[in-house]
């Protein structure tokens, strides 16, 4: 087999997005374009991967780490120049280099991998990736001979009347044969309206030398769309929502309401999963057969058990077991872990605790720093008390115990297995198994007393 090569062009800083963010870092679907591009680029298994950095160099570096190489690009001087700063790291090898932009999130490892073949068994020198736009404005055009043949790609703003009227565009990938990539970029110009070094004048190069260049199209342009400001970036969100979307949906999921939905790439969802319209479901979730999610719920890096219901509700870096009940207006906060059959009722919030099977906290509780037991009942309004301004202490709640509404446990605190504590109680020592433990002050009625402060008003 051929050796593969990419050249991640990601050296741009974007001024159109009008942001500090360096433009590949600009996240669709919360992920960086770049590591779009990267993660389409992973199952083809290149032999090297290169990342052109320029603008903001060291942040593209940090979010991308050990999965590519990078070339430096201290001056921003075209796409050829760009491709050039690979030399040193490429020029020797044999083989075909893949070069793509990292702007263009929205291809697909199928559309790679189908240019690849195609360039390899046509045994060309230069393959582009090209489509029919209905629109062709701002895209350089694919000009053809009249056997149609590639002959060269006119940038837009350095075409003719005639070449404008081109609905063939260049997607900005190619693949090249190594060698005679880097032989032909060496007699690139910058003789045009920008004054920049065009990759595309490689083609022309290589068509002049008499090397085959050939020209793979996609049908699908939306595919092959560039993200240069923010409208572009809002259409490549929406694509990419749909694509998600439509595949969980292949895959045996109900999505209600797949506009309003708004699942992350990498989100894993088993089949028979019911998600309702206004949910967000980001990072590395995974949730597991016939769970409901939603309406409104925002679901983060969290494993969900099956058969479990989470309804208008937010959950984050937690682990959430089977059959259980979420919600309304709850709130799983990282480090927790919910066992099975678990009721988390609303306005109630969980925060770092592990709470045991079957327990319940219906409503209006916080729950923070906890080991809570199981087949717990956990009173409307009861705290568990864990920060003393310095510091965060655990509460225990052992199996089978019963907290009464509107209590306050002081922790470090333990509540034995089995035990009572009354309601309106702030426990500030450990309650004994069995034992029922009433922390407040005795009740005392002054009878008459209404009427007397009544009667001295009047007088």
């Amino acid at each position: 087999m051929t050796n593969r090569y990419a050249v991640i062009l990601a050296a741009g800083q974007g001024t159109r997005m009008k942001s500090k963010l360096y433009k590949v870092l600009h996240p669709v679907m919360g992920r960086p374009m770049v590591q779009h591009v990267i993660d389409q680029l992973n199952p083809l298994q290149l032999d090297e991967l290169v990342t052109i950095v320029g603008f903001g160099a060291e942040r593209v570096k940090e979010i991308i780490g050990n999965q590519s190489e990078f070339a430096i690009q201290e001056e921003q001087l075209g796409t050829g120049h760009a491709v050039k700063m690979a030399e040193a790291l490429l020029k020797d090898k044999e083989g075909t280099t893949i070069v793509v932009c990292g702007d263009t999130p929205l291809i697909t490892s199928d559309t790679f991998s189908a240019l690849f073949n195609f360039h390899e068994k046509e045994q060309a020198s230069a393959t582009i990736l090209t489509t029919k736009a209905d629109d062709p404005t701002g895209y350089g055009r694919v000009i053809r001979n009249i056997d149609n043949e590639v002959e060269r790609i006119v940038e837009h703003k350095d075409a003719n009347e005639v070449e404008l009227q081109v609905d063939e565009i260049n997607t900005g990938t190619y693949c090249f044969d190594n060698q005679a990539l880097f032989a032909a970029i060496k007699e690139v110009s910058n003789e045009n309206a920008q004054g920049e070094y065009y990759l595309p004048d490689v083609i022309e190069i290589l068509r002049g030398k008499g090397d085959k260049v050939s020209a793979f199209m996609t049908e699908n342009f939306e595919e092959t769309l560039g993200v240069n400001d923010r409208v572009a970036l809002s259409k490549a969100e929406r694509i990419m929502k749909k694509r998600i979307n439509e595949q969980h949906m292949r895959n045996g999921v109900s999505i209600i309401d797949p506009d309003h939905t708004y699942i992350q790439p990498g989100v894993r969802i088993e089949q028979d999963v019911v998600i309702h319209p206004g949910s967000i479901i980001r990072g590395k979730t995974v949730i597991k057969e016939n769970t409901e999610i939603g309406p409104n719920s925002e679901i983060t890096n969290c494993e969900i058990g099956e058969e479990t219901v989470i309804k208008q509700s937010v959950a984050s870096d937690s682990k959430i077991g089977d059959r259980v009940n979420i919600g309304p207006f709850a709130h799983i906060r990282p480090e927790s872990t919910i066992g099975n059959e678990v009721k988390i009722g609303n306005f109630v919030e969980v925060k770092k605790t592990e709470m045991g099977d079957r327990s319940k906290a219906s409503h209006l509780s916080y729950i923070g720093d906890a080991d809570v037991g199981s087949n717990v009942n956990i009173g409307c309004g009861t705290i568990t008390v864990n920060y003393d301004g310095t510091n965060k202490y655990l509460t225990t709640i052992e199996d089978d115990a019963f907290i009464g509404c509107n209590s306050n446990l002081i922790a470090p605190v333990t509540i034995g297995k089995g035990s009572y504590v009354a309601a309106g109680s702030t426990i500030t020592n450990d309650v004994p198994r069995d034992a029922l433990s009433v922390a407040r002050s005795r009740q005392t009625n002054k009878e008459g007393y209404v009427s007397r402060i009544k009667n001295r008003k009047r007088d």
